[in-house]
């Protein structure tokens, strides 16, 4: 799945309710804490890290690949 930003970046929980991976800010900041988030190639725990297009992400899954909009 590709998702679009329109911004410089966009924080990994923000990124989980815009994918519609989580319904709330409560259930990203869970997931993520859990380890269930892997950024190219790595187990991410930071609930602000700092999603750029270009980057990979395996949720649940899933795979994302953020591109700029």
């Amino acid at each position: 799945m590709k998702i679009a930003i329109r911004t410089e970046f966009i924080k990994l929980d923000q990124l989980l309710k815009h994918a519609a991976l989580a319904s709330t800010g409560g259930e990203a900041k869970t997931m993520i804490q859990e380890g269930m988030v892997v950024l190219n190639g790595e187990v991410i725990t930071q609930r602000g890290k700092k999603i750029y297009p270009g980057d990979r992400l395996q949720v649940l899954e899933e795979e994302i690949e953020v591109v700029a909009s």
